[in-house]
């Protein structure tokens, strides 16, 4: 039952990052996609980082520079060029390919022997959103299709790198989450600046946007995120990754007034299933190959790490 919990608070990340584009569509300035991330990350972290009480500390420093540009200052930048360079769909499907890249490097680095039955179920997580998201008209970019593989590969060394350091001794994810944001943000401020130049000038609507894309969207998702990296394996929550895709579709269709087709509602189906195996067959591994020594080495999955980390 714990496992469960932490699970489904872990799935609330991707749920709402399902939402991010409603909100940029019908709330935020258009055309400031890197504006949008400094505002996303670097409030959040600041914030997250005043309630946790806690800098970091030696190595810290570092290992939280790093962390931050994987998972959020090279991540965004080169998901949203991917977004422009590309058909929606497209990127959509590129980003869902992020739990095969998870499998292969928590094999490399954390010692996580993915089964068949977790490796199809990434397969069919990125077939489903395909079915999704993917119209007959798509074209293909290949500074988009580059940008696209390249975040996906980010976002998934950010979250297995997350998993192998783990947090510093009688650190919480709170602060863990407000430093790699910090760092994410301060990433993105001079590529935004290059970039698009002066912020715009911000109405109540769009305050309000990134008045939520800051708190909901991004601290509260990030430490949900990390949280569940800390008590789960590192590929048990990158399969949880195909229910954003899912999600903006249900509120594209919910709440924008964008039709779903049968293909789309299959692929939604397939999409949702693999999800839903893939954490059968994670939960499958983690009571098969937990070990006191993975404990040690701050690598094992689900309840047992949590046993350690107190």
């Amino acid at each position: 039952m714990k496992r469960f919990t932490t699970v489904v608070l872990t799935a609330l990340a991707p749920v709402s990052w399902g939402s991010t584009y409603a909100v940029a569509s019908e709330l935020l300035p258009p055309d400031r996609p890197l504006f949008t991330g400094v505002m996303r990350a670097l409030p959040a972290g600041l914030l997250l980082t005043a309630l946790a009480r806690t800098l970091p500390t030696g190595a810290w420093w570092w290992k939280s520079a790093v962390l931050g540009t994987l998972n959020i200052g090279a991540f965004f930048p080169l998901l949203f060029l991917s977004a422009y360079r590309l058909p929606g769909g497209v990127a959509a499907v590129l980003g869902s390919a992020g739990p095969l890249f998870v499998v292969g490097l928590a094999a490399l680095l954390l010692g996580e022997r993915a089964s068949l039955r977790t490796v199809l179920a990434a397969v069919a997580g990125a077939f489903g959103v395909s079915m999704v998201v993917l119209t007959a008209d798509a074209a293909l970019d290949l500074t988009g299709v580059v940008a696209g593989v390249v975040s996906s590969v980010s976002m998934a060394a950010g979250t297995v790198m997350t998993k192998r350091w783990g947090r510093p001794e009688g650190v919480g994810p709170l602060a863990v989450t407000g430093w790699q944001l910090t760092a994410g943000g301060l990433v993105i401020i001079p590529v935004a600046a290059l970039v698009e130049g002066a912020p715009p000038v911000l109405d109540g609507k769009a305050l309000l946007g990134y008045g939520y894309m800051m708190l909901i969207n991004t601290g509260i998702a990030y430490w949900l995120w990390f949280r569940g990296i800390g008590q789960l394996s590192a590929t048990s929550v990158t399969l949880l990754g195909p229910l954003s895709p899912l999600t903006a579709a249900v509120i594209g269709w919910a709440a924008l007034g964008q039709a779903l087709t049968p293909v789309q509602l299959v692929g939604m189906g397939i999409a949702f299933g693999a999800t839903v195996a893939g954490q059968l067959a994670a939960a499958r591994a983690a009571r098969s190959f937990s070990s006191p020594e993975k404990n040690d080495r701050n690598i094992s999955m689900d309840l047992t790490n949590e046993q350690v980390r107190r």
